[in-house]
């Protein structure tokens, strides 16, 4: 893996339908998703509407609800889902060799945002 990647650690570590999280230095707190069909979904762990901890939220598909006040968030896009309306950031990720890698300069926009 080139230096455009960070690994996060090995898959079998996420469970499926589960979350885990990882602290940025700086940044705002990423949220890795795994799916019931094992695709890896990153977001930034923070809800549109008052910033609840998508990681605690309950994984459905491709969208995780929001533990405060029951907001979808789509996995792929970040968008809120129905009438709600906001957006989290996406951060790419990708699976290789049972790890998984965060896009680094994705990550690194993180920490610039939460300055």
């Amino acid at each position: 893996m080139n230096g455009e990647w960070l690994d996060i650690g090995p898959l079998d570590q996420l469970p499926a339908m589960g979350a885990r999280t990882l602290p940025v230095r700086g940044g705002d707190e990423i949220a890795i998703f795994r799916t019931a069909n094992g695709q890896v979904y990153a977001l930034v762990n923070k809800c549109p509407h008052k910033q609840g901890p998508l990681s605690q939220g309950i994984v459905h598909d491709t969208s995780v609800t929001c533990p405060l006040h029951n907001w979808r968030i789509s996995l792929v896009s970040g968008k809120a889902l129905g009438e709600d309306e906001g957006c989290v950031p996406t951060i790419p990720v990708k699976v290789d060799g049972g790890r998984m890698f965060l896009k680094r300069d994705a990550v690194m926009a993180s920490v610039r945002e939460a300055a």
